[in-house]
């Protein structure tokens, strides 16, 4: 079976959030099953220009036609864990510092999108399935079902589209759909949704299975309060739509080995994770107390990721015994306010206002407990991350949260509130310092969480079941 996936991120090489992940850690393990080949495309941003060019072979160029344009196209090359991935190259769309947030998103993955499919004769592969994901690169999916589809070597092909995120839809003004993606006129109403070209809209349409990163956000994406203008779409479309967990690298992400922590550890022996915690104290300039729980959010500082309940109650937090670490960016109203916040309660909060990934997982390591309180979560890879470090989560029950922690006693690896309510946070906050202060259930609450298999190998094992049911 061959499998060509298709995404605008993926780790080493890109990434802005969980899609780099799971675009790194999900072929990664299905490469691992027997008769399959996979193999990665990317765009190649200027970074990854920068920081592997001595890894790059190059293949061959083409020009690509977009509408009326046409535009050259380099293809690269490369392998990582075993899998070979392709970058297309255009200067022009991605020599830039930004994945995404450029004014000509909208071409610039249209283009994307168009080499994509331009390039299977010069990389002689074409492949069983295309798995795309999300909007950037949704256009490959209708591209493939409207205008290659009389094409030989094309029409064989099956696709999976996977939704990781319904907030970004790829909405665009209507101008584009001739001038920019040259779409086909028979294509207008499967694509073009409220006034305008909605990229996801038309990838539901043409493609053959669709997936979401959890089965409670497959669940969740059925009511318009999810899924907007698409709540239609997506009910009629139900029968091809299925929900599966992501997973984590648990080689990346591992406390035993990982080099960018002072002192490893294991569920067997967490000793370690005492050393990490005083370090990482020092590092962010609090105070070294090993007998008080240190919180922490790594997360994008915007209102979906529950920003604005976390500061409902920081006043109320930072009177308490404990101390706070926040890693992130996003909406400058919540970056200068925590950052406001850190100076009036220097000694107790530490913001750091970045990106930064060798950071995080010193954060995961040596923190107790992971706040995660998000208003939606399609699934969410950090409280696993935090998880597989030992840091218990402090989650409300919303998509993939809901699947993956548990309160209750007989399964219980986190803290869990139901309604996106600042009160029911800082209950559950409170029921998290309440067991911390009893040391012999919080260790073996540490051990039971980091024991819980977060890895790739049952979610790849239900994509392959997938691939093989279209096929």
């Amino acid at each position: 079976m061959k499998i060509l996936f298709v995404s605008s991120e993926a780790l080493p090489y890109s990434s802005s959030g969980g899609l780099g992940d799971v675009s790194a850690a999900l072929p990664k393990e299905i490469s691992r099953s027997a008769g399959t080949d996979i193999r990665v495309i990317l765009p190649l941003y200027r970074d990854i220009k920068e920081r592997f060019t001595g890894q790059l072979e190059f293949m061959g160029q083409i020009s690509v036609r977009l509408s009326w344009r046409n535009l050259y196209c380099g293809i690269y090359t490369a392998i990582n864990d075993n899998v070979k991935y392709y970058f297309i190259d255009n200067e022009y769309y991605f020599f830039r510092r930004m994945l995404y947030g450029e004014y000509d998103d909208g071409e610039r993955f249209a283009f994307f999108s168009k080499a994509i499919l331009d390039v299977l004769p010069l990389i002689d592969f074409f492949p069983d399935i295309l798995h795309a994901n999300d909007w950037q690169t949704a256009a490959s999916v209708i591209y493939l079902k409207t205008l290659y589809s009389s094409i030989a070597e094309y029409n064989k092909i099956k696709c999976v589209f996977t939704i990781h995120n319904l907030d970004y839809q790829g909405c665009i003004n209507i101008s584009a759909f001739y001038d920019v993606f040259g779409f086909p006129q028979n294509a207008m109403e499967q694509v073009c949704l409220g006034g305008g070209i909605n990229l996801v809209n038309g990838a539901i349409h043409y493609t053959d299975i669709i997936t979401t990163v959890s089965p409670t956000y497959a669940e969740e994406i059925r009511r318009s309060e999810f899924s907007g203008e698409l709540f239609g779409v997506i009910n009629d479309n139900y029968n091809k739509l299925y929900g599966i967990i992501n997973g984590i690298d648990t080689d990346y992400y591992s406390p035993e080995k990982d080099d960018d922590i002072t002192a490893n550890f294991s569920s067997s022996n967490i000793s370690g994770k005492e050393t990490d915690k005083r370090l990482l104290q020092g590092l962010c300039g609090l105070p070294i107390k090993e007998d008080i729980p240190v919180f922490c959010l790594v997360s994008r500082l915007t209102g979906h990721k529950g920003i604005d309940l976390v500061t409902a109650i920081l006043d109320i937090l930072l009177e308490k015994e404990l101390q706070i670490i926040i890693l992130g960016t996003g909406e400058k109203r919540y970056e200068e306010y925590l950052l406001n916040k850190a100076k009036q309660y220097s000694g107790r909060l530490s913001v750091n206002i970045k990106y930064d990934k060798s950071f995080s997982k010193k954060i995961y390591a040596g923190s107790d407990i992971f706040l995660m309180p998000s208003l939606r979560e399609p699934c969410g890879v950090a409280q696993m991350i935090a998880s597989r470090y030992g840091t218990v989560p402090v989650v409300r029950k919303t998509g993939g949260l809901a699947d993956t922690i548990s309160e209750s006693e007989d399964n219980k690896n986190g803290f869990v509130f139901e309604n996106y309510d600042a009160g029911e946070l800082l209950r559950a906050i409170e029921r998290a310092i309440s067991e911390y202060s009893n040391v012999e259930k919080w260790v073996n609450l540490v051990r039971r969480v980091m024991r819980v298999d977060f890895s790739w190998k049952s979610s790849a094992e239900k994509y392959l079941q997938i691939y093989e049911k279209i096929l």
